[in-house]
Formats: C-alpha cells, structure tokens, sequence
C-alpha cells in the first residue's frame, strides 16, 4: 500500500493568509483549503504595523479546523514574507506589534548604514541586494529605542508564529537569508557584521534547516517542522522545471525574478545590478532581484473601490499595448497611497499621455511588470553565466493570463503558468519529505508536481522583440 501523509500548511502573504491541507504520497499531491483571512497593515499614530495577535488567531484557527477535518494531520509548516520581526523580552513576551516594511522609519537609514560599512563589503559578506526594508537597516532605525533595549531575541515572522505556537524559539534560514545579516558563503550569522553595524548579537539565535523538527503546538500534539519559510524558498521548490535550465517568477504582491544556482554570484557586474543570493532549500541560492510586483495593480484597484479584476483585465487587453510605460520599480511605487495619482505624475514627469480609464491605467501597470520581468530574467541570466529555456510563473500572477503572455512576449521565451498555491505545495513537500512519504532531491520533488498540478503555456508572439526591445530603451534609455 502507497505511504501517504497529511500536513498542514501555513501561508502568509502581505495581503492575505491561508492554512492549506495537502495530502502528499510518491503518486503526487492533493491540495486543499482549511482557512483563508486577510492580512494587511494597521497605522497606530504615525507607524504602519503588523496585527500579528489577529494573525496568530487565524493561524490557530485554521489548524484546529484542519485537525478537525483531518485528525491524522502528520505536521505543520509555517512561511511568511521576509524581513520584518517581533521582538521578545527575557520572559518571551512581544514588545510591541511587528513593524510593517512599508513603514518609512527606514527612510535615509540603508544609506547610512551602507556608507558605514562599505557596501562593496557588504554584498561579498551577504550577497544580499540593497534594499530599504532589509532586516539590518530596520534594526538600525530602531537600535536606540527601548523595545531594542529591553528585547533578548528577534524573531522573524514565521518564527515568532511558530514560537506562540509551540514554545520553542528558533530562526529559519532561508528567511534569515533575507535580513543582511547572514554570511552568504557559511550560512551563519556574520557576527563580525553585527559588530561593525552596532546591533545587539544577543537578539540572533539558532538557527534551523528547511526540514529540521521545530516543536509540538501545544494544546494539539501536532509536530512543527521547519520548512522554506521565506515564502519564495517554499515557492522556489514547487516550480515544475524539467532541467535546470529555467527562471521563475513568483509573482504576487512582489514579484520575486530570478534563477536557481549552486553558489553565490558576488561579482561587481552583480552588486551594481542589485541582485541578490538568498538561501534555497537544499543548499541552493536563489539568485533574484525584487520587482514590485502586482502591489501597484492592486493598490490602484483599492484606490477606484470596487472593481471586477477579471473585467478590468479584459478591458486592459482591448488597450494599445506599450502605449504608457513607466518604471515600476521606482522608489515612489513602494509605499501604500495613491498609487494612479502617482502613475499619472510618472507619466506627465516622462512626456507621456496619462491613462484615461481604469483599464488603461491597468494597461499600463502590467505591460510595465512584463518590461521589469524582461530586464530582470536576462540580467539573472547574463550575471549567473545560466542560459535560460523556459520562465515559470507560480503564485497568484500564475492566473493573470494578460501578464503570463506578455512576459512570454517580452521575454521571447515561452511561459509555464502554475501551480498558483506553489507556496503551499513546496512547503507540504518539505514536510512530506522529512516524514519520510516522499524522498529525492528537488528534481523529484517537481517532477511530483508535473504530474499531479495543473499548468498552463504560452509561447512568446513572433516579431515581438523590437517592440519590447524599443519600449526598454524607452524606460531604461541610459541602460
């Protein structure tokens, strides 16, 4: 009889969450929903912050309605977005909700600490790229504040979940590869970073692997075991490549662009580019640049109210293509407000028409994110030396068609589309590997889902190149 094991699997993402069922056995995995919330940020005075007790309470929701459904329930896994943290005391208490990476306390700070440090050093200590938001310019921001003071341990998300739920404190670390913290090359904490940036090393503890057990949820006997719980490194795992030949996109709020590699790339051509060498599952580096991701589509669709995305979509079609373009990756994109209001200044500052309607304006955004998806799939590719033969798109982006097929176009590559809950899948299979169910490395694990996922392709448009060749000279005329 067929080995089969059920396991929970917990999903935060910057808007919304889910605890996901998956039923995984060497004939493949069944995929179902036990509880989904919506996550976002909440503003006390003047700091954007994370409800995290609220997120703890969906969480402890989901997993008493998973083990209700399933009371064979095998494990648990827990993944996050990166970088932000709680901060405990010496009796484990949280001082304070967790500070949303949106917030603007890190404005000026990563340029400070950067000239501080050297950034050269920096990127061959971490290979990480320079972003406002990382854990280490965050700390810096706060590091004369009294929670800082008063906190023994930091937690990031994931881990402080895990924490409250069993117990048992530990830091995962394919999201401590996040926080500019980490030795790229030992997979440590560089204390000798640490030191030179003046942070407490008192608030890094141990570290664990993808697969290490993590504690027991109390109350329920349930076993935690560490997963990828940088949600890209979960999601990074279930993409259903063939060979190692690929780029992926895990395209949601962000979209995470880049390839799979064995070792760090740390040259000058790299850290120019901002490119970034994060831990993967199994030793691997995802090697990736942040691209801002459906975030500017979907705080324009906050700022219009109520609008049907699929009838928006359908409508962006029937608009020219590459008829607005702007930088999605600007700075002035990053924070929550009004996101047309800043297009249309984009727009006017560059010499351009401003879209006239919902649809255009949704036009506009996701040509843009095929433009950024373009640039960064060839840089990964030229700054690795990895020829690239397909782009896999997993996540939520997975069902924008519109996008899927001009990042085919753009990239005159073809696209594989799915599986949308990659996240969840690769953080089952992490579990269902470390109890045994499933075996091999991460090419049986994707050969797993090719069977069992559906998946969807699109072939780039002949002739499309010099259009999309000309549109980048366009965004980018000094590149």
């Amino acid at each position: 009889m067929t080995r089969r094991a059920t396991v929970a699997a917990v999903d935060l993402g910057a808007a919304s969450g889910r605890v996901m069922v998956a039923g995984v056995s060497p004939d493949g995995v069944a995929l179902a929903e036990a509880h989904r919330f919506g996550n976002g940020p909440v503003r006390l005075l003047d700091t954007l912050h994370w409800d995290a007790l609220r997120l703890y309470a969906e969480v402890l929701a989901g997993l008493r309605a998973a083990v209700a459904e399933h009371p064979d329930l095998a494990s648990v896994g827990i993944d996050s977005w990166a970088v932000d943290y709680g901060l405990l005391d010496r009796d484990g208490a949280l001082l304070g909700n967790p500070v949303h990476y949106r917030d603007g306390r890190t404005d000026g700070v990563m340029d400070a600490v950067v000239a501080k440090l050297g950034a050269e050093w920096l990127y061959a200590t971490t290979g990480l790229q320079l972003l406002p938001f990382n854990t280490l310019f965050q700390l810096a921001a706060a590091a004369d504040t009294p929670a800082v003071a008063a906190a023994e341990r930091m937690l990031l998300i994931p881990d402080l979940l895990s924490y409250w739920l069993t117990g048992v404190a530990g830091t995962e670390v394919t999201n401590a590869s996040t926080t500019q913290l980490l030795d790229v090359r030992t997979r440590e904490w560089s204390a000798e970073l640490v030191a030179r940036a003046g942070l407490p090393a008192r608030l890094l503890g141990e570290l664990r692997r993808p697969g290490d057990p993590a504690g027991v949820v109390r109350d329920m006997g349930l076993p935690v075991t560490a997963v990828g719980s940088h949600d890209t490194a979960s999601a990074v795992v279930a993409v259903p490549a063939e060979s190692e030949r690929f780029a992926y996109i895990s395209c949601g709020t962000w979209s995470l662009v880049g390839v799979e590699l064995p070792e760090p790339v740390l040259s000058a051509a790299s850290r120019e580019a901002n490119f970034t060498n994060e831990a993967g599952v199994d030793g691997t580096v995802r090697y990736l640049r942040n691209v801002m991701g459906l975030w500017v589509l979907q705080e324009s669709m906050r700022a219009w109210g109520a609008l049907d995305v699929a009838k928006l979509l359908a409508g962006a079609a029937r608009e020219p293509a590459l008829g607005t373009l702007v930088d999605v990756d600007d700075p002035a994109f990053l924070p929550p407000g009004d996101m047309p209001g800043r297009i249309a200044a984009a727009c006017v500052a560059s010499g351009q028409p401003v879209p006239v309607s919902p649809a255009a304006f949704t036009r506009c955004i996701v040509d843009s994110l095929a433009l950024a998806h373009r640039r960064a799939v060839r840089q990964a590719s030229a700054l690795s030396g990895r020829d690239v033969d397909a782009v896999h798109i997993v996540g939520g982006g997975a069902r924008n068609a519109l996008l899927c097929q001009l990042t085919a176009d753009a990239c005159g590559l073809p696209v594989v589309a799915g599986p949308v809950e990659a996240t969840a899948l690769g953080n089952a299979l992490v579990q269902a590997r470390a109890l045994g169910v499933v075996h091999g490395g991460l090419a049986d694990l994707r050969a797993l889902l090719r069977r069992t996922q559906e998946l969807r392709f699109y072939k780039p448009e002949a002739g499309a190149e010099a259009a999309w060749q000309a549109a980048e000279a366009r965004v980018h005329p000094s590149r």
